[in-house]
């Protein structure tokens, strides 16, 4: 698959000359136009990405935003393996302070908001942030084993984190914030399956079973990978078909099938970055039988290994706040694709 590096830059257009007559024109506009623009910045708040102005909120009401993860050493899994198994090495790494560039996306939505009217009104998508960051405070909890249908597994795991401690955990929850923003402006209704709110978990059956539960239209769970140095790009996991115990995934191999290569599509366009160069054969897609949240889902479900934290090259882009959002958009096309067919 061909794609546009992040370095790409397009050659800038050609100027064209212009006439005296468009010039004598434009000299006539050029009082208007100035007196215009000066009552827009007299009216107007903060253009480009800057957020808006607002008053400040009142002591009491809450920020909406997550709670800074306080610095510690997480406790791995018995393990040492996570929901995505073996395929990806990911390591169960600390829940330090967050090493990305302050660029979040963390507040969240006020509450009882009525959504928007766009192209996915009526749509339910399911957000499902891998991890959670006070994970490795309860390594009781999520080592305990839970049925997946084809057998039993760890009921969760603290995630990886690049070499200078931003985790997972604080990526996919930042992550899943702007993906929610632009699939709420689509007029979606968006739930997600944590959001820093408890003390940890949900276990990876427990985030299927709260798919299931809103009988989403889709459901997307957010991760990055742990992989080795040099070992770069995006995939996106599918399901694979089981039967086995609580576990059929009959019904939804096709549609995620559909829902995986319609994001994986997207992300490379949107984003610049490259398919895995270490799984999918540079496809950037997979499939897996192994996976509780996937085999366990009733309903369309991808995981998408935005990249690999492990990596240097891989790592400098998932801290960057620009190219988060870039993610973001990425995965909220392919959805919103899948959603309308």
């Amino acid at each position: 698959m061909s794609y546009v590096g992040p370095e790409f830059d397009p050659s800038p257009p050609t100027k064209r000359g212009v006439g005296r007559p468009i010039t004598v024109a434009v000299a006539a506009l050029v009082p208007t136009c100035l007196a215009g623009w000066l009552v827009y910045q007299a009216t107007s708040g903060p253009g480009g990405d800057d957020p808006a102005r607002s008053l400040p909120a009142s002591p009491s009401a809450s920020t909406g935003q997550s709670a800074p993860s306080e610095p510690g050493s997480p406790t791995p899994s018995a393990s040492g393996k996570d929901d995505k198994g073996d395929k990806g090495d990911k390591d169960n790494k600390k829940d330090g302070e967050g090493k990305g560039d302050g660029n979040d996306s963390s507040t969240k939505p006020p509450a009882g908001r009525p959504a928007a009217n766009g192209p996915l009104k009526g749509k339910t998508v399911v957000i499902d942030p891998g991890h959670n960051p006070g994970n490795f405070r309860h390594a009781t909890e999520i080592n305990r084993k839970v049925d997946i249908g084809t057998n039993s597994k760890e009921c969760d795991t603290t995630g990886t984190s690049t070499n200078d401690g931003y985790t997972e955990a604080e990526f996919t929850l930042d992550l899943a914030h702007r993906l929610r923003a632009l699939l709420e402006k689509q007029g979606a209704t968006v739930k997600l399956t944590q959001d820093g709110d408890r003390p940890w978990g949900p276990c990876v059956d427990e985030r299927a079973r709260i798919g299931n539960k809103a009988g989403a239209d889709a459901v997307v769970s957010l991760h990055a990978d742990g992989s080795g140095a040099g070992n770069r790009g995006y995939h996106v996991i599918m399901p694979g078909k089981v039967r086995s115990g609580a576990a059929d995934t009959s019904a939804i191999v096709i549609p995620s099938k559909e829902l995986g290569e319609r994001i994986a599509g997207k992300f490379v366009e949107v984003t610049g970055s490259a398919p895995s160069n270490y799984i999918g054969d540079g496809t950037g897609l997979d499939t897996r039988t192994d996976l509780g949240g996937l085999n366990l889902s009733t309903v369309p479900k991808v995981f998408v290994e935005c990249g690999n934290m492990r990596d240097a090259k891989d790592s400098a882009l998932l801290k960057s706040g620009e190219w988060r959002q870039k993610a973001a958009r990425g995965i909220s096309e392919g959805i919103e694709g899948f959603l309308r067919g």
